[in-house]
């Protein structure tokens, strides 16, 4: 068995009791990262009934069954990541890098002519704690992200993602506006205070 660190105990301990997790455990969500999406959703209305969304990084699959609780029986919800994911109903999954030319065309061939009305991403790079390592990581999956949401989405659609501030986001931001009718952050009540995190969150793509 693998000894467990201090830091190791104190995180499981402060996971074991926090409100969210316990919330998902009632309401059957696969995480706590749920709750921040739902959050952002209840204040800027980010699903219409009728929509098809990408969720990038979905792996555990917590924004999938947001998004999918959202929509009705009409829409898609496509989820990507390179890890595993165990099935969710309605959510059609594809386990690869979208990085990866072979898994960008499935994506497509999967859309086929259907435009996509949000992109969502929860992704993060792995974190090694140097700073001037891991924030330039981000910055490279968020113009991924953006040129993604460039190549599928709709007049007017929207994309969600999480970022971290530091070195390369405000040169960002700018790029999105230059995209987007209207940029704005956001600091759902699910994220841990201790966070660095904030969403994203960019609305009337312009085409």
């Amino acid at each position: 068995m693998v000894k467990k660190t201090a830091s190791s105990r104190r995180w499981l301990d402060r996971h074991v009791s926090d409100e969210w997790v316990q919330q998902a455990q009632q309401d059957g969500y696969r995480s706590r990262a749920s709750y921040k999406l739902l959050g952002i959703d209840q204040r800027d209305k980010l699903f219409s009934r009728h929509a098809t969304v990408i969720d990038l990084g979905a792996a555990p699959g917590g924004w999938s069954q947001v998004a999918r609780r959202a929509l009705d029986d009409k829409s898609r919800v496509i989820a990507l990541d390179i890890l595993e994911m165990e099935p969710l109903p309605g959510v059609e999954f594809i386990q690869g890098d979208f990085r990866q030319q072979v898994v960008l065309d499935q994506l497509i061939a999967l859309l086929g002519n259907q435009k996509v009305d949000l992109v969502i991403s929860d992704m993060a790079p792995n974190i090694s704690g140097i700073k001037a390592v891991d924030q330039p990581a981000l910055i490279n999956l968020l113009e991924l992200a953006l040129e993604l949401s460039e190549l599928v989405l709709k007049p007017n659609g929207k994309m969600l993602v999480k970022v971290f501030e530091g070195s390369g986001l405000a040169e960002f931001r700018q790029r999105v506006k230059a995209c987007f009718n209207k940029v704005v952050m956001r600091k759902p009540a699910a994220s841990r205070n201790s966070s660095a995190e904030q969403f994203l969150l960019a609305t009337g793509f312009q085409g």
